[in-house]
């Protein structure tokens, strides 16, 4: 197992496979089939182990986990400008800026 093991785990029932698969957030090329959820949790966490071993003793980029970067609260997002303005008048309406409009939206809270 890696030391600091911080990565973003999730295990899910696959009805396709009839098993739980093991995911990583981080790696989403990887994944670890197993009978039991713990099982599929504990074989991809040490499928991540051994890959981060393998990038490491070849010098390759190893992602951080997202759990301990740091986050800035901005990101632009492009719409069409027509729901640009659909958006900017239901802010007005509110009396909400359009970022506490989109804020409030993207948290599926009402304003």
């Amino acid at each position: 197992m890696l030391k600091n093991d911080h990565y973003s785990y999730r295990v899910i029932w696959s009805e396709e496979d009839g098993e739980y698969v093991g995911l990583c957030a981080e790696f989403p090329s990887l994944s670890w089939l197993e009978r039991s959820p713990e099982k599929a949790l504990k074989g991809v966490r040490e499928l991540v182990a051994q890959v981060v071993a393998d990038l490491e003793k070849h010098r390759e980029f190893v992602p951080e986990p997202i759990s301990t970067k740091k986050y800035s609260g901005r990101f632009m997002v492009r719409i069409p400008p027509d729901l640009h303005r659909h958006l900017a008048l239901e802010a007005a309406e509110e009396g909400i800026s359009l970022n506490r409009l989109a804020s409030d939206k993207l948290s599926k809270r009402k304003a």
